[in-house]
């Protein structure tokens, strides 16, 4: 009987035995801190550097030279240059076109005469006025023949004038039947053929020189500021450089040029000035690059100033107000105001209101404050945002 009442008891303290064994010999339960509910952020490094600041345009290639070729003379066109055809080359004196002379050797023919025909007149003249002075030395002579001697004297000498005149004209006009070149150039357009009837003071030709090239680039009034371009109008020593970049025949391809001037007025509605760049022999071949073709689209680099301690962040770090958030040792956020010299494309040029090797923030926060706590991540050391 005693039995059946200590069995219960002695299962019940083993029970408890071996559960106070297992608790003082199992796991024990770490306490977690809660998790951070601080947002992360993408940061970036700052360090200063050097750049060398630039501005982008486009603009067409065009002649600095160009001219229509007009005929002085009429006439026939009884020959012509195999460079007289749309983008032929040719050399400056090179012979164009001949006009048909035979008219204009007939008028200087007629012009020699009538100068031979002045002097004889001439001649004769100045022996009838030496005769009347004789006369009149031994009064012989009378008044009035004298003063005919003395207008015939002056009347023949102003043909001799107007014979010589002639003569230099028609001369002129047989020098004007051979058409040449002005300059080393090339023919953007032509009218003429051999065997057609040309007529004095009507184009015939558009000519245009290949010895510089120009291009004209519209440049916003906010980026003079970093460019040290002529804009007085007198000559300057310093012409920045131009970097030309243009796809030509599947690949791409540079040249360089210098600006030379501004135009005179800023456009009113646009704030843009228009400045010219000369390109020397654009025709002349290098390697496998084209010549800079009249005509050709083109992109500019025209490279500005060189400005020390500057901080080239991602677009993303600029925040309201044009401030950067600053990520500091505590992981804390601090506002920044900074200044900023210029914007381009995804990149922000800053010189003022940063220490190298502070840390920004380039993730976009709701309701950020001052101070708040922040979980950084590094981008620009190898963190690739999602």
């Amino acid at each position: 009987m005693i039995k059946r009442f200590l069995y219960p008891i002695v299962i019940i303290v083993v029970g408890f035995g071996l559960a106070g064994i297992i608790a003082t010999t199992g796991p024990k339960l770490e306490q977690q801190p809660p998790p951070s509910r601080a947002p992360l952020v993408r940061t970036w490094k700052a360090h200063s550097q050097t750049v060398q600041l630039s501005s982008i345009t486009y603009g067409t290639v065009m002649p600095r030279t160009e001219s229509d070729l007009i005929p002085e003379v009429s006439g026939r066109i009884i020959s012509i240059s195999p460079a007289m055809v749309s983008g032929g080359f040719f050399r400056k004196d090179e012979l164009l076109l001949k006009i048909d002379p035979l008219d204009y050797e007939v008028a200087l023919e007629q012009a020699r005469a009538g100068l031979a025909s002045a002097r004889s007149e001439l001649t004769n003249a100045n022996r009838a006025h030496d005769r009347q002075l004789d006369l009149a030395k031994r009064q012989s002579a009378s008044q009035s023949q004298q003063d005919d001697a003395l207008n015939r004297l002056h009347f023949a000498q102003a043909s001799l004038r107007e014979a010589r005149a002639r003569l230099s004209l028609a001369e002129r006009d047989i020098a004007r039947t051979s058409i040449s070149a002005p300059y080393d150039g090339r023919v953007r357009s032509e009218r003429v053929d051999v065997g057609q009837f040309v007529t004095r003071g009507s184009p015939i030709a558009n000519l245009y020189a290949t010895d510089v090239a120009e291009v004209r680039l519209p440049i916003h009034d906010e980026e003079l500021a970093y460019l040290k371009l002529p804009l007085n109008g007198e000559e300057s020593t310093h012409h920045p450089t131009v970097i030309l970049r243009a796809r030509f025949a599947g690949e791409d391809h540079t040249w360089e040029g210098q600006v030379v001037r501004t135009e005179g007025e800023l456009d009113p509605q646009t704030r843009m000035v228009n400045v010219i760049v000369q390109v020397d022999a654009p025709y002349e071949l290098s390697g496998n690059r084209p010549p800079l073709a009249v005509g050709l689209f083109v992109q500019a680099e025209i490279i500005g100033n060189r400005v020390d301690h500057v901080f080239v962040l991602p677009r993303s770090a600029l925040q309201a107000n044009e401030q950067v958030y600053v990520i500091s040792n505590e992981n804390r956020l601090q506002f920044r105001d900074v200044e900023i010299i210029r914007i381009v494309a995804e990149d922000v040029y800053i010189t003022g209101g940063l220490t190298a090797g502070e840390s920004i923030c380039l993730s976009t926060i709701d309701h950020a404050i001052e101070g708040m706590l922040v979980r950084p991540v590094i981008e620009n050391e190898g963190f690739a945002s999602s």
